[in-house]
């Protein structure tokens, strides 16, 4: 079996780098290898399997819609997708009533996102951080500022427009207080907007928490900031919500427990627990509305699939019923104190920072100069290779990204879950904390 994997292209992996375990089950917060050995998943796959494997409800409304209707073209009306759309909408508030257009997955739901506002403006330009990840269609790319984007290039569309926003641990701004950042991040975006024209502006696109590019909850006072400056020059402002939505931050959007109205809000991941794939723009009604006089232009062939509304609507069934969009409140708690604890114990913990059920820790060689080890744009190092392996091998599944470990597990974890996981990896890195500090590229 692993032999025939062979001929699966591993994402952003050398394809010689990987002689993983083969799984082939799940349950609850665990994986399963084929030899039975199980991993618990703590950062939910790639931060989407929010309500863990296999989960009752989500299964039960995928195999009543099988038995009903399994495709139908977007352009007509299906029961499933009308339900689902009005349920979806009936929890979001964005000034009034709320629409939805769906998509397959997130990168497309922020190509549309974008594309709408420039329709509904008349504008050309998008605004997005140099630290992002929007998706890896070739408009997503376009917009993801990190490094992922530079096999992309150069054949991506005109009009991105990249700013850098705040980062307090490795300030772009130079400064480490948090409101000096957010000033000088906000004067930052007020010059970038005054020498493109701001009148040739459509839309900032962001992440209210940085996801995989970093994992930034930013300062107090900078999405807020970043509203009013678009909202002064009829910016629309659209929140990227594929890694942080449908409870990974303890409200059902990171929007709403941050208090912020943005325009649209795009989604994924999450919103079918990831068991079918399903993205979408939720877009508050003075956008939306334009379109009523006017043709929609944007679709696709997969938007609104039953299969996928149905596993919308059972998801949403489990998030209600188990109260798993507050949730990380709880895990918030239990994450915190158990990675401080890791923290003060090991220097190898330069920064640790997150909200909800979702945290990172970066390593470094050295907590005074902040050096890392395995820079951001440059090769992972082999120990840093070897530490990931080992983690696996120690019943982990831990996302990682060059020195940043995001855990970020399911809203239905267990405090003892997470405390045993959390001692299965202060086990791993004790073991290999050498090896990383004096490892080289």
């Amino acid at each position: 079996m692993v032999k025939a994997h062979r001929h699966f292209m591993m994402p952003w992996s050398l394809q010689t780098a990987h002689s993983p375990p083969v799984f082939v089950g799940g349950h609850g917060c665990y994986l399963h290898d084929e030899s039975g050995k199980r991993y618990f998943d703590f950062s939910s796959g790639w931060m989407c399997s929010n309500l863990g494997h296999q989960n009752e409800a989500i299964n039960a409304a995928i195999s009543r819609q099988l038995e009903k209707l399994c495709y139908a073209p977007p352009y007509l009306t299906t029961d499933i997708r009308a339900q689902f759309a009005q349920r979806l909408c009936n929890l979001v508030d964005l000034e009034g009533p709320t629409r939805v257009h769906f998509t397959t997955g997130g990168g497309d739901a922020n190509d549309d996102a974008c594309r709408i506002a420039r329709q509904v403006t008349g504008r050309t330009k998008t605004l997005a951080a140099y630290r992002s990840f929007h998706g890896d269609t070739t408009g997503s790319a376009a917009l993801t500022g990190g490094q992922r984007r530079w096999g992309a290039e150069p054949v991506v569309p005109p009009g991105v427009v990249r700013f850098f926003a705040p980062m307090p641990y490795r300030s772009p701004f130079h400064t480490e207080d948090p409101q000096e950042e957010v000033e000088r991040a906000l004067d930052h975006l007020q010059r970038i907007i005054s020498h493109e024209g701001a009148t040739s502006i459509a839309s900032i696109i962001i992440e209210p928490v940085l996801g995989s590019d970093g994992l930034v909850v930013y300062p107090d006072g900078y999405l807020e900031g970043l509203a009013a400056i678009a909202r002064s020059h009829g910016i629309l402002v659209i929140h990227d919500e594929v890694m942080v939505g449908f409870g990974r931050t303890g409200e059902m959007f990171a929007t709403q427990r941050l208090k912020l109205d943005p325009d649209m809000i795009t989604f994924a991941k999450g919103v079918t627990g990831a068991y079918v794939p399903l993205g979408g723009v939720l877009i508050s009604e003075h956008v939306a509305s334009f379109y009523d006089e006017r043709p929609f232009s944007a679709g696709h062939t997969y938007s609104g699939h039953p299969l996928a509304m149905a596993a919308g609507m059972g998801a949403l069934d489990a998030f209600e019923k188990g109260q798993h969009f507050s949730s990380a409140y709880h895990i918030e708690t239990w994450l915190r104190a158990g990675l401080e604890a890791i923290q003060s114990r090991h220097p190898i913990v330069g920064d640790l920072r997150g909200i909800g059920a979702f945290f990172a820790i970066e390593l470094v060689k050295d907590r005074n100069t902040k050096e890392s080890f395995a820079p951001l744009q440059g090769p992972i190092p082999p120990a840093m290779r070897i530490f990931q392996e080992e983690l696996l091998a120690h019943g982990l599944w831990l996302y990682s990204k060059h020195n940043l470990l995001i855990f970020a597990p399911p809203l239905i974890s267990t405090k003892f879950e997470i405390s045993e996981s959390l001692a299965a990896f202060e086990s791993v890195l004790q073991e290999h904390e050498m090896n990383l500090l004096t490892s080289k590229p």
